[in-house]
């Protein structure tokens, strides 16, 4: 090698083939094409989640049990045949996950328990100050809540409730399953996966404005109100969004999104101005501040990657020659 001098090891490093991605080798689409590809996928399932609510015509409000279950039917069949749109996306571009769709969407045995108990026991830390909140101002002390909690009694009356059913198992299961499930898998290999995380949410939170349409259609108030409470809407749950897709990237698990969206729609929004009103107002500000600097501080740890096993985003990008250290390990 020594005798080849300079010029020789300078014709091996350029005559050494360069790697390319395997995305490229298969002969896909160009990344201009697969972003448009990926974008119009995302808008097409939006619309059909947000006009599957809408095939029913009806003078009921949305919270009328008749409403609810016709709703459940349509939303469930979109649900069911979101997949194939990432089927039909990944054969237009020719982008080859290196693994099986039900794993790229989330659904593995790999890591399941602690992708179900550390994305939630994150969400709570969070909501610290709200849970002080609200057990401070419920009737009953812990001992009493718990058998309320446990008894089958009260599961029995939550399964019959179609608003619960809605609010805290349809809703986050069908939501989680097409804007975080279906779209983060086609819109990570266009723009990578930090972009796809503040990507994605915007298709939710527009997804929320047909609220907008029952409210003006109810007269539940003045028009100024109503425009409002959805940029209110919006914003929140696109930074939800965002959360979320965070949290499916780092545990490559559909399972803790779901479980965090239906504990957020139980508590709501952070009711900070009765917090400010409270007689316990101190440390119910204490609380808030505790569980705001507690989760900041265990957000990196409690989503290690590394208590996950091999996340499926990651190694779609790897295939596809990109590298996202910063979210994958």
């Amino acid at each position: 090698m020594a005798a080849l001098g300079g010029d020789g090891l300078r014709l091996l490093s350029v005559s050494r083939p360069e790697r390319q991605p395997e995305s490229a080798a298969l002969g896909s689409p160009g990344p201009g094409l697969c972003c448009w590809v990926s974008v119009f996928s995302c808008l097409s399932l939006a619309c059909s989640y947000v006009g599957s609510l809408y095939v029913w015509k009806s003078e009921l409000p949305r919270d009328h049990p008749a409403v609810i279950k016709r709703r459940f039917t349509s939303v469930l069949v979109v649900s069911s045949l979101s997949p194939l749109c990432v089927l039909l996306w990944r054969e237009l571009t020719g982008i080859q996950p290196g693994t099986s769709l039900l794993t790229l969407m989330g659904f593995r045995l790999e890591g399941i328990f602690p992708a179900a108990l550390l994305p939630l026991l994150l969400t709570m830390i969070l909501f610290l100050g709200p849970l002080m909140q609200l057990s401070l101002d419920c009737p009953c002390d812990l001992a009493d809540g718990l058998k309320v909690v446990l008894a089958p009694r009260s599961w029995a009356r939550c399964l019959t409730d179609m608003r619960w059913l809605r609010n805290q198992v349809i809703a986050p299961l069908t939501e989680e399953l097409v804007f975080r499930a279906c779209m983060l898998p086609m819109l990570a290999p266009c723009m990578g996966l930090g972009p796809a995380v503040f990507t994605c949410p915007l298709f939710f939170g527009v997804a929320h404005f047909h609220h907008i349409i029952e409210q003006l259609r109810f007269r539940q108030s003045s028009v100024g109100s109503i425009f409002l409470s959805a940029a209110f809407q919006f914003s929140y749950t696109a930074v939800f969004g965002a959360y979320t897709a965070f949290l499916f990237i780092r545990t490559g698990h559909l399972i803790g999104p779901v479980l965090c969206h239906s504990f957020c729609n139980y508590m709501g929004f952070p009711a900070v101005c009765a917090a400010l009103e409270h007689p316990q107002r101190r440390p119910l500000l204490a609380g808030y501040a505790l569980g705001v600097g507690l989760f900041l501080l265990l957000l990196q740890p409690l989503t290690n990657p590394k208590l996950y096993g091999s996340l499926p985003l990651c190694v779609l990008l790897e295939r596809a020659g990109d590298s996202e250290a910063l979210l994958c390990s």
